[in-house]
């Protein structure tokens, strides 16, 4: 076989590189846009969680315990925010001494316990879940439909990593059994929530409604099919 020279050539100051191998580049930059939008959240939680003589942690878990009256498992609660189990449970026994919560046996596990709030520890979830922070001044300054926008990738986003198990799954409207995308088509409101018997709007939807119930694999399914099409679901999701 003949020996062929293949000529390359280099750009001055450039490394050579195997351009089909790179990333698209917008999909880098909207990593790195997300880097620096979770530089303020951390920053904005130090600081709340300062002024409320917590740690970080501490503070997440009041807050994610504060819209769940019912409790959880001190599991569940790590999976929540992706913390190891030995260091949830000095987090949690650290707010035991504080009297924020309590920890009382699962009636369906003997071998756990459900982690609740106190009334105190309640009203200061609340208020730090409803903490304005500099992200949220940001949001504000966008235009309606700008964020409405936002908040259909944000639930796109979380639906995806939920299905590839890098997040528990979340309480959001298209997984819930009571939402009815597309009900009303054309308005201004066109989904359905049958739990409150109300139409919604994009700017309704929860990413972690209480309320929520979710609805059989199959029916999620195709609630998210509708919802994303922008079509009506062939049938009414079941109710149970």
């Amino acid at each position: 076989m003949p020996l062929r020279l293949t000529l390359i050539l280099r750009t001055p100051n450039y490394p050579l590189m195997d351009h089909a191998a790179d990333p698209d580049p917008v999909l880098i930059r909207l990593r790195e846009g997300f880097e620096r939008v979770a530089l303020v959240l951390r920053a904005d939680l130090w600081a709340a969680a300062g002024d409320a003589g917590l740690n970080p942690t501490q503070a997440q878990v009041l807050a994610l315990l504060a819209g769940r009256p019912a409790g959880l498992r001190a599991k569940e609660i790590a999976a929540h925010l992706a913390v190891s189990a030995p260091s949830m449970a000095d987090t949690l026994a650290a707010l035991a001494r504080k009297a924020l919560l309590t920890r009382a046996p699962d009636p369906a596990d003997a071998r756990a316990a459900i982690v609740r709030l106190t009334d105190e520890g309640r009203a200061l979830g609340r208020a730090l879940a409803a903490a304005t922070s500099q992200v949220m001044s940001a949001l504000a300054r966008l235009a309606p439909p700008e964020q409405a926008d936002l908040l259909l990738t944000q639930i796109k986003l979380i639906r995806t990593l939920q299905q590839a198990g890098a997040i528990p799954v979340q309480r959001m409207c298209v997984s819930c059994r009571h939402f009815r995308p597309n009900a009303h088509p054309a308005e201004a409101q066109p989904h359905h929530c049958a739990f409150v018997n109300a139409a919604i709007g994009t700017r309704d939807l929860r990413l972690d409604c209480s309320e929520h119930e979710a609805a059989d694999p199959d029916v999620q399914a195709a609630t998210w099919t509708s919802f994303a099409n922008g079509s009506q679901p062939l049938r009414a999701p079941r109710e149970t």
